[in-house]
Order: C-alpha cells, then sequence, then structure tokens
C-alpha cells in the first residue's frame, strides 16, 4: 500500500480535508490512501502572527492549501516564486536538495511534501537571522555551525 503515513502521538490532532481529527490515548498510525488528501499535523501549524520570516512565510503558504484555505492553482505560482527567493540565500547542498525537493512536491500537487522539504530550512533561516543579528551576516549558510 502506498500514500502518506502519520503516525501520531496520544492526543495528537491533524487536520484532514478539513476536519480536526485528535488521536486516542495510545501512538497510532494512520495510512492515508486517497491521494490529494489535504493534510496538515496541528503540532507543526505555523500561526499568521508567526509567519514573519521568508522561510515561514512560504510553508505558511503551502499551510493554507493543506488547511483548505486556498486553492492549490491560487498558491502554486506564490510558492515557486517563495522557493526561487528562497534558493538564492540558500545555496548549501543541503538547503539546495531540499529546496528542489519541495519544487517537485509543488509541481507534483503535493503540497503536504512541500511544507515538510521546506520546513527544514526553519533552523537554518534561524541560524542566519541570530548570525545576523551578532554581526556576522557575512557568513554564507553553508558555513554556520549546526
Amino acid at each position: 500500500m502506498s500514500g502518506l503515513v502519520l503516525k501520531l502521538s496520544p492526543k495528537e490532532r491533524v487536520l484532514i480535508n478539513g476536519a480536526v481529527i485528535e488521536n486516542g490515548d495510545r501512538r497510532s498510525r494512520l495510512s492515508i490512501v486517497t491521494p490529494g488528501a489535504h493534510i496538515l499535523r496541528l503540532r507543526d501549524a505555523i500561526h499568521p502572527e508567526e509567519a514573519k520570516t521568508p522561510v515561514k512565510r512560504v510553508c505558511y503558504t503551502a499551510q493554507l492549501v493543506l488547511s483548505g484555505d486556498t486553492a492549490p492553482a491560487e498558491a502554486d505560482l506564490q510558492l515557486m516564486r517563495g522557493i526561487e527567493q528562497l534558493s538564492q540565500v540558500f545555496t548549501d547542498h543541503d538547503s539546495r536538495t531540499q529546496l528542489d525537493a519541495a519544487t517537485l512536491a509543488v509541481r507534483q500537487g503535493q503540497h503536504y511534501q512541500a511544507l515538510k522539504s521546506l520546513r527544514a530550512l526553519i533552523p537554518r533561516e534561524e541560524r542566519l537571522i541570530a548570525a545576523q543579528e551578532l554581526g556576522h551576516a557575512a557568513l554564507p549558510p553553508d558555513t554556520m555551525p549546526s
């Protein structure tokens, strides 16, 4: 069986096609076999007031598709533009791999996978912002300490 497998913690909530579903008292696995289902882990959700950085804004756009608040056709161009802008900053190999995966996912209509790839860039973005605040703005992302 192919598709998305969600491993849920006790009491974890997930949004599936607009419905909030809460797991029971035990860990569980859900296999999502319907192609194109809109799924968002609520623990991973970015609230509008948190979407203040470039990576988080692009993630938020993908999230709007998953929550059903934006049609994929409306968001895809904005997502592709955002990914292109991020590629101008994140030039290291690992970041490029994540951006390429996000691009492919958007092209294939896999917005959950796009969001997953983009979220991997949030810690790197946080390090860049912290370095800039410390006066090290000239350091490229691939030289930042992990």
